[in-house]
């Protein structure tokens, strides 16, 4: 379910008994009822992020589960990664805004569930959707990761959620925008790091280094040079960086495919990167970018 750069599943269908947890629910209910014997979950105030306990988990998780993806944080009070995990499950609860819900299970309240679950370390990650585990992550992770896990369940659990706009992001982009080039390729460099498949990040990089490429250039005398030298291979990529800029993206990339045609060696791979580059820009959902990599095979092969 999950992509192989976000976190790695430890889920295994039946691995977990909830038939053992439904018939310890009663019991459990009667435990509540009576004086607490161990340490006791805190109350939180968030409709998003609830404790749990062996006799709320019936209903708080299986039940709710089946309307609402539940999301089981098993933590101790302990453990220094929890510390810096459960922030961000927490965070990222309230901003999901109760597509999702998170549960926290205290394992040395609620030793029952974690031995049901078989929890061998924490900090563990459950998703919980109609009732039935459907995947589940152990350790820490980066923030990147972990959306990417969620969205995972989402999209399992047949739900689809607005994505807020991700700060990192807007505030690479104001780099961009204030002519920042270097914050601006740092930030999307960072983000990368972490999240590798972020085509909005690969973009914006992708356009660091256009820009970069056409500072300082008078694109009616890059234009014009191209015309009147329609070998020289330097002529033509700054062209079609002109071509782009001044959004006549097909024209650039039919330039390019030409030149490609025309061209061999280390001169050909140099355009083929080029193009691919500014592919990039576009990014892959654009037409444009389709039809031209389809050019682009037909010319290389």
């Amino acid at each position: 379910m999950t992509d192989p750069r976000t976190a790695p599943s430890i889920f295994t269908r039946g691995a977990v008994d909830l038939g053992a947890l439904s018939r310890s629910n009663a019991a459990a209910q009667q435990r509540a009822a009576a004086p607490a014997s161990g340490p006791a979950t805190g109350t939180r105030s968030s409709a998003f992020v609830i404790d749990v306990d062996e006799a709320s988990f019936q209903t708080d998780v299986l039940q709710r589960s089946l309307t609402t993806p539940v999301v089981i944080d098993f933590w101790a009070e302990w453990c220094e990664p929890c510390k810096q995990l459960s922030p961000v499950l927490e965070r990222l609860a309230e901003e999901a805004d109760g597509a999702w819900i998170l549960a926290k299970v205290d394992v040395d309240a609620n030793p029952r569930l974690a031995q049901m679950f078989r929890v061998q370390g924490i900090p563990l990650v459950y998703a919980v959707v109609n009732g039935q585990p459907v995947d589940a992550f152990n350790g820490v992770i980066p923030e990147a990761q972990v959306r990417q896990w969620l969205d995972g369940v989402l999209k399992s659990a047949g739900v689809e959620v607005e994505q807020p706009e991700d700060p990192r992001l807007l505030a690479a982009d104001d780099a961009m925008a204030e002519g920042d080039l270097d914050a601006a390729e740092q930030a999307y460099k960072k983000i990368l790091a972490e999240a590798p498949a972020d085509a909005v990040a690969e973009s914006g990089l992708a356009q660091v280094g256009l820009l970069r490429r056409v500072e300082a250039v008078d694109p009616a005398a890059a234009l014009a040079a191209a015309k009147a030298a329609p070998e020289d291979v330097d002529a033509q990529l700054l062209a079609a960086d002109v071509e782009v800029l001044q959004g006549e993206a097909d024209a650039a990339y039919t330039r390019l495919v030409n030149l490609i045609r025309r061209t061999a060696g280390d001169d050909r791979e140099t355009v083929r990167q080029r193009l691919v580059s500014l592919f990039t820009v576009a990014g892959p959902d654009d037409p444009a970018v389709a039809k031209a990599r389809r050019s682009l095979a037909s010319a290389l092969f």
